[in-house]
């Protein structure tokens, strides 16, 4: 899958199995891994500088001793907090953190909460990503600590993943650590980029120690961060000799006039995302509200639902956007079965997803044997309307929605997640506070439809979606209304593609990159 990729904790403990037997052995990567966020460290801050590393028994523990040594070489006060399950030593730490450990030749002491005050710069190196319990006793009140030093102006630096943080579902185990800056090694981990996860991490900073790209290959992740190395191809860029009907026809539906707002911002969105030509199909007290809002709208009335599911059948549809402002009545529901039954891509959100709530089997099973695609837009009540024996990380949730309903599924907040059918998904990351306010769903399912209309394939048309909602509300800044977030999509498309990353080289060994 194109995207950059984003690894779990066991996915990365492979990459590091793959490289060391392919002959780079563990304490060299660990070396790498030790340098790389002293080199950070160091980069901001000078000799003298006092610095406790707080350091587990496992490797990442390990990478402490090694940051430990390089910070004290390099003219800093150093000490170490080696927080040992009772009756351990440092001589019960094993293979590549024994070394590390008896490497250093500065102060261990016990790690007890005290040992942080005072410090300007905290190293945690404690857990990293691969946590999978949650923390409790001693090590709680270590976490605690720290994040009480942080407040009083420490600098906190996390190895990997900030301790307490479940590097697959980026979930709070028990309490975790509030890092400034966090060093990750070779790929990120989901717990990067999903909440709250992301919060605790500050800026993230992706070092490469030595592991090549090609073992991607071989652990084939099916998870990837949202960016244009999932979908530069489908950029919305018209050609010179496109006209309205090539760059793909939409309808959008909308309810009466008391609720036709949602169909209003959903149709404009549209049109500015790619559509060609928009339709607006609206019951009669709304025909003229809507038809005023924008003079590029075509705008069909509809009676009742018999006649909007004529509508719907209008062969040179590509798309349509079903569910903002549409009603709850159980007259409804006819229509979107019969737009089910039809062959145009379909973006069921808002109350087209409560009517599938109501009749789950029903939708799924007509969702299945349709050829077009179906991208479902849930927010959190929805998806637990419409899924409510699916739980876990949204991470996995997402995943499992998309294999029961059979459409992409698209699960929004912050870090909304977008899965496809077939394991795929990707997580995005540029959402803006601006977005959370009434009618930004409307826009996104809009973008989205103008996306399918104009031919883009359903996974990429939703992630690439999710990312110019997030774009768009970034320009249109906070205090922003949903029509200015659909306004503020001219900047986003007049920006252009952003520029697709190039390829780690395999013999970067000391390269960071940085994000926020």
């Amino acid at each position: 899958m194109q995207g950059e990729p984003l690894l779990t904790p066991a996915e990365m403990g492979r990459a590091d199995a793959l490289t060391i037997a392919g002959g780079i052995p563990g304490e060299r990567l660990m070396e790498n891994a030790g340098y790389a966020v002293a080199d950070v460290i160091c980069a901001r801050f000078s000799q003298g500088t006092r610095a406790v590393v707080l350091c587990g028994m496992g490797n990442n523990g390990g990478d402490g001793f090694v940051i430990a040594r390089v910070l004290k070489q390099r003219g800093f006060a150093v000490r170490v907090a080696l927080a040992l399950p009772e009756g351990m030593t440092a001589r019960d730490l094993k293979g590549d953190a024994a070394g590390a450990e008896r490497a250093w030749r500065g102060e261990t002491l016990p790690a007890t909460p005290d040992l942080f005050a005072g410090a300007t710069v905290i190293v945690d190196a404690l857990y990293g990503a691969g946590l999978s319990r949650d923390v409790s006793g001693r090590d709680a009140e270590l976490i605690a600590a720290v994040n009480i030093a942080r407040s009083n102006g420490a600098h906190v630096y996390a190895v990997d993943l900030p301790s307490g943080i479940d590097g697959r579902t980026g979930v709070v185990r028990g309490t975790a650590i509030i890092a400034d800056e966090t060093v990750t090694f070779f790929r990120r981990k989901p717990g990067h980029l999903l909440l709250p996860g992301r919060t605790h991490c500050g800026r993230v900073r992706l070092a490469q120690i030595g592991i090549a790209p090609r073992v991607l290959a071989e652990i084939s992740p099916a998870t990837v961060a949202n960016g244009p190395e999932l979908w530069a191809e489908c950029w919305p860029e018209a050609a010179v000799d496109s006209h309205k009907y090539s760059r793909g026809a939409a309808l959008v539906a909308s309810g009466p006039l008391t609720s036709c707002g949602a169909a209003r911002l959903a149709a404009e969105a549209a049109l500015r995302a790619g559509a060609g030509i928009v339709t607006v199909a609206t019951p009669p007290d709304a025909v003229a509200t809507v038809a005023a809002w924008r003079a590029a709208f075509v705008v069909k009335q509809f009676a009742d639902m018999m006649e909007l599911a004529t509508l719907l059948g209008e062969p040179r549809l590509r798309a349509a956007v079903l569910g903002p402002g549409l009603g709850l009545g159980d007259d409804v529901w006819p229509a979107i079965g019969t737009a089910l039954k039809g062959t145009m891509a379909l973006v069921l959100d808002a109350d087209a997803i409560t009517q599938a709530s109501r009749r789950p089997d029903e939708a799924f099973a007509l969702i299945k044997a349709r050829e077009g695609d179906v991208v479902l837009t849930p927010h959190e009540g929805e998806f637990g309307r419409l899924f409510p024996d699916i739980d876990g990380s949204k991470l996995d949730r997402a995943r499992a929605a998309a294999v029961r309903s059979g459409a992409v599924v698209l699960l929004k907040g912050p870090d909304t997640v977008i899965a496809h059918p077939d394991g795929r998904a990707a997580i995005n990351e540029n959402g803006t506070a601006a977005l959370a306010t009434a009618g930004s769903g409307d826009v996104l399912a809009g973008i989205i439809g103008g996306l399918l209309a104009a031919g883009r394939p359903a996974f990429e048309a939703a992630a690439l979606a999710v990312w110019m909602h997030g774009e768009a509300g970034r320009i249109a800044g906070p205090g922003s209304l949903a029509d200015e977030i659909a306004f503020a999509l001219r900047g986003v498309l007049a920006a252009g593609c952003p520029a697709v990353k190039a390829p780690v080289e395999e013999s970067a060994e000391d390269n960071v990159l940085a994000t926020d």
